[in-house]
């Protein structure tokens, strides 16, 4: 076992992982009891590194990008990059729920269903939210966003004051060494956190509950799946002439993780490991460009959103018009801005897009039950977008180093 790669571990643990939940259908309790705390633990440990590792690695990435034009140059192409496949995603979800009627066969009254459904931030309230008043309170509370924003505010103050900004520029750096080897530490457990995640969710809803909605289940997986092979593959071959093969080789470890923990900040430890080693991006626009994406970058959740509210439209009969499906393109890519890197979060979110285009939040109960299925197939297109955003950054940047092979990361 020690001589196989961590990405065929990772595989093995997810295989088993699954094969053990459907031996434990009728014993969910069990594995939640037995299995699952192996899984939390993994998350907590991820956890426990992640602010320190965000913080220290967006303030040596901002220096590291040398000069404040330079940072607002590449915070450009980020920003831009991020924005336009968040839009193009949540549009092919609505194509996709269109074509298949993906809500159709399945009618239930309003008055018939509940949902306990947390008020979405309006988004005039998540854009004065992400500068923190208290940058401690942010760090302590692990508020991704303003952690984001103070760093790279710190990380430019450092880059603007020059050589008397040196000491504090060498604290982050150390910092961030220091991160980057306890994650390689965390990582060795990676496989038996991916098994004790899985099993669970697998033991808990099993094939035979997914039936009543595998329609949107499979309108999602499709979806995710076009989406990184068309937008994705396309945007590298032309923006960054990088092989859409090699890419999507060394982005798996990333993926694995990501699908089994459906959170976008846990994955970020990895994801950095993977473009840097593999695909030879260098470690400023690595710094740079992730942490950003574990945020703001959300195609998966918009694409979700888009498929599920046409999904609810159409399990109520409701008929949307052109321009309400303009609306939720607008909403979806602006409400991804302001979803967590979290697991679940895309769901809390889902409401701001039901409510923009007045459909039922009722329906937010129908999406619930399979949420976390779908929440593993986003998340992993949230930081394949991430990872191709880096390479594009990079090659644009000259900062790739396209000599990299993709199986010398893997091995560790």
């Amino acid at each position: 076992m020690k001589k196989l790669q961590l990405s065929t571990k990772i595989l093995i643990g997810l295989g088993a992982g699954i094969l053990v939940g459907l031996m434990m259908q009728g014993a969910p309790a069990v594995a939640d009891t037995w299995i699952k705390p192996f899984g939390t633990l993994f998350l907590n440990l991820i956890k426990m590194i992640i602010v320190p590792l965000v913080l220290a690695s967006l303030v040596v990435g901002t220096c590291g990008l040398g000069d404040v034009k330079k940072l607002g140059r590449i915070g450009g192409k980020t920003i831009a990059y991020y924005l336009l496949t968040t839009a193009f995603a949540v549009t092919l979800g609505l194509i996709i729920a269109t074509v298949s009627n993906v809500g159709g066969g399945l009618s239930i009254p309003i008055d018939t269903v509940k949902a306990e459904v947390t008020q979405a931030p309006k988004f005039i309230d998540t854009l004065l939210g992400i500068v923190p008043a208290n940058p401690i309170k942010a760090l302590a509370d692990g508020n991704m966003l303003q952690i984001i924003v103070f760093a790279l505010v710190l990380g430019g103050g450092i880059v603007a004051i020059g050589d008397k900004g040196k000491p504090l520029f060498s604290f982050f750096d150390s910092l961030a060494e220091v991160t980057y080897k306890i994650t390689n530490a965390i990582m060795s457990f990676a496989p038996i956190g991916v098994f004790a995640l899985i099993t669970p969710v697998v033991a808990a809803n099993g094939p035979k509950v997914l039936l009543p909605l595998l329609k949107v289940v499979i309108a999602v997986y499709i979806g995710c799946l076009l989406h990184m092979l068309i937008v994705y593959s396309s945007t590298l071959k032309i923006l960054a002439n990088f092989s859409p093969v090699k890419f999507f080789k060394g982005i798996f470890p990333a993926q694995a993780i990501a699908f089994t923990t459906a959170s976008s900040t846990a994955t970020l430890p990895v994801n950095m490991k993977c473009i840097e080693e593999n695909m030879g991006v260098s470690k400023p626009i690595s710094s740079f460009v992730l942490p950003l994406g574990a945020t703001v970058n959300m195609d998966g959740t918009a694409l979700y959103q888009g498929i599920c509210a046409l999904f609810v439209a159409q399990v109520y009969g409701i008929d949307l018009t052109f321009a309400q499906n303009i609306t939720i393109v607008l909403t979806a890519t602006l409400a991804s801005i302001g979803t967590a890197g979290v697991p679940g979060a895309g769901l809390i979110m889902l409401t701001m897009v039901l409510q923009s285009v007045g459909l039922p939040l009722e329906g937010v109960a129908l999406i619930a039950g399979i949420d976390r299925i779908l929440d593993m197939a986003r998340t992993v297109v949230n930081i394949t977008g991430d990872a191709s955003c880096a390479v594009i950054v990079a090659a644009t940047e000259n900062e790739l180093d396209r000599s990299c092979n993709v199986k010398s990361a893997l091995s560790s």
